[in-house]
């Protein structure tokens, strides 16, 4: 049985595979660190968070001769230490806390950094995923993004709940008030206009509601305090959409410089088979072609995957599918596959496990979004999924199928060639008949077509 010698800090009954390992347990205000006892006469020492702690931190653990130090996924404590010792040629590895857990009894610091030292030194704590340098840059400034995009939108709350304190009913005839239509109407209030034709005439020529109907909704009680409300909620609409166009800006000359994933020239970039697929939050520069050039292969072209979905997910996993040992791996990584808990051979229970991965969320968006394409293999496999297991596993069933086929383009390079509904209709239609027959045969019966039917197929197997 594997236990840890106080005295001596080693482990008995364990291999030590990392022997020039140190643990860290990382607050606030202050880090203890851990280090193997041979290495220097004082084991344990605390550090401070300022920038000269942590390069004392890293000097200290350099003159140890560690190369490799664990610590926990705590907030964002751990990102500067990270980064500054990472600079420092000492290998840092991110774990899950919930994969450290102490033994029962008086807990501490200091017991915290020794026992992820220990526990780290014979191997038993794997390193948390974490894509290339250039990429999780890239990936910070998405994060921003997203949080400018939320952040605009409670002002476009905002904007609402001051309309609706006027009774301008402009919610009722324009979808969204934040589009081409809404903010001329907007602005045209704020510049001093009150008069519901003028502010009508404002409407774009497709709009689906007609002018009377315009007029009815902006014919409303403009009181002073109420503008003035309006007025606040657009300015810091605006501010929030300036700092959009300033962080695209940053984005796309991070992507200009990564590297593509292969040196030799692509061909062009075939047509977009998706022209129609619009967001009112897209970017301003070719997400398309910038993804084309670091990938070599049009992700885009998977049903389900937009433009920003497939940068929000190679942000998440990086342009190098190797990471991972198989698609497998892969999926379970993305808490897309079913967990078996086993037990003397015998499956006790399965399930997908609960984490928040940013990537396997996105897959899920995306089974969503072909939930209702008729053209669409995923759609077919969605609607069949769902008719046997529910909504919520038919959604988990094919974002794992999503991501098989983005595993294999994004390893491959091989351009995406899906199969229209129909033929995974029928596919499904003759597992299901050898199935049948099968089944038939252990049961001593025999399956025989039936005649055609006007409201059912050509044939049907029957039974006998």
């Amino acid at each position: 049985m594997a236990r840890q010698n106080r005295q001596t800090g080693t482990w008995e009954g364990l291999s030590v595979v990392h022997p020039h390992a140190a643990g860290l347990d990382i607050g606030s205000e202050e880090i203890w660190v851990a280090v193997p006892p041979a290495s220097t006469g004082e084991a344990v020492r605390r550090f401070g968070t300022y920038p000269p702690d942590l390069m004392a931190l890293a000097g200290w653990l350099r003159a140890c001769g560690v190369d490799t130090v664990v610590m926990e996924s705590t907030g964002v404590y751990w990102i500067p230490v990270y980064e500054i010792l990472e600079a420092q040629g000492i290998q840092p590895y991110v774990v899950n806390a919930r994969h450290i857990k102490n033994v029962p009894g008086r807990k501490s610091d200091i017991q915290d950094c020794q026992w992820i030292q220990g526990l780290h030194s014979v191997g038993l704590l794997s390193a948390s995923f974490r894509p290339a340098g250039e990429i999780c840059t890239l990936r910070a400034y998405l994060r921003q993004r997203a949080t400018l995009i939320e952040h605009r939108a409670a002002h476009i709350q905002h904007m609402q709940k001051a309309l609706q304190q006027m009774n301008v009913q402009l919610m009722q005839v324009v979808g969204d008030i934040s589009g081409q239509t809404g903010l001329a109407i907007i602005r045209a209030i704020l510049a001093g206009e009150r008069d519901p034709e003028t502010l009508a005439a404002l409407r774009h020529a497709r709009c689906q509601q007609d002018g009377a109907q315009f007029v009815k909704a902006l014919t409303g009680n403009y009181r002073a305090e109420h503008v003035f409300a309006l007025k606040q909620a657009v300015a810091l609409y605006d501010v929030y959409t300036e700092q959009l166009r300033e962080c695209d800006g940053e984005i796309e000359r991070q992507f200009a410089n990564l590297k593509p994933l292969a040196g030799d020239p692509l061909p062009p970039l075939p047509p977009n088979s998706k022209p129609n697929s619009r967001s009112k939050n897209g970017s301003a520069y070719d997400v398309r072609s910038l993804l084309y050039r670091i990938t070599g292969v049009d992700l885009c072209a998977i049903p389900g995957l937009n433009v920003l979905t497939v940068q929000q997910i190679i942000t998440e996993v990086g342009t190098d599918a190797s990471r991972w040992p198989s698609v497998k791996h892969f999926c379970s990584w993305l808490r897309l596959a079913p967990h078996n808990d086993i037990s003397g051979g015998k499956v006790l229970k399965s399930r997908v496990l609960k984490g928040a991965n940013r990537a396997g969320l996105a897959f899920r968006l995306a089974a969503q979004a072909v939930a209702r394409e008729t053209h669409s293999a995923f759609g077919a496999y969605y609607r069949r999924m769902r008719a046997r297991k529910g909504p919520q596993q038919a959604i988990v069933a094919t974002a794992h199928r999503i991501a098989r086929t983005f595993y294999h383009m994004l390893k491959t390079r091989t351009p995406y060639d899906g199969m229209a509904a129909e033929e995974y209709t029928r596919q499904a239609q003759e597992r299901e008949i050898v199935w049948l027959k099968k089944a038939a045969t252990k049961h001593g019966l025999t399956l025989t077509a039936g005649s055609a039917s006007a409201s059912g197929p050509a044939s049907e197997p029957i039974m006998t």
